[in-house]
């Protein structure tokens, strides 16, 4: 459990650093849209390296394909979201805020899919302490990007 804990702190690391990358090859390219392909294109190749690594290569059957459901598929769109945020924002708002407002958002947003077991999560229903959480993130985001 502690290399899943220290996998996911090393994401939030890269999540910081990642936007101020996607924004400078933008700025460098002078095309954003471009430099978002390049950046998606870049991360399609790390994951083909990865499943070779790991053996996870193939389609699944025809069965299984059709068992994914309708809101599955749309990953990619929100992917896409993320990359164009970085591409035309983060270097706006400075790293601080965006990365506040980005997790700030992710953790309020995790917060009801929890509750009513939205796409795929287990319930774990809504409390005092997760609100008063979720709100003191949204006063915190508030003062770093204020100050």
């Amino acid at each position: 459990m502690l290399f899943l804990y220290g996998f996911v702190l090393l994401a939030g690391i890269a999540s910081a650093i990642e936007p101020g990358q996607n924004a400078g090859l933008a700025k460098s390219l002078g095309r954003p849209l471009l430099a978002g392909i390049i950046s998606l294109i870049i991360g399609i190749a790390t994951f083909a390296v990865v499943m070779l690594v790991t053996g996870q290569y193939g389609w699944p059957g025809m069965d299984r394909l059709a068992q994914v459901p309708w809101w599955a598929w749309y990953g990619g769109v929100l992917s896409a979201v993320l990359a164009l945020a970085q591409l035309y924002v983060s270097k706006k708002v400075g790293a601080a805020t965006f990365l506040g407002l980005l997790v700030t958002a992710g953790v309020v947003t995790s917060i009801l899919l929890d509750n009513f077991g939205l796409v795929g999560f287990k319930v774990h229903e809504v409390s005092l302490w997760r609100v008063l959480g979720g709100t003191m993130m949204i006063g915190g985001v508030a003062l770093v990007a204020r100050f």
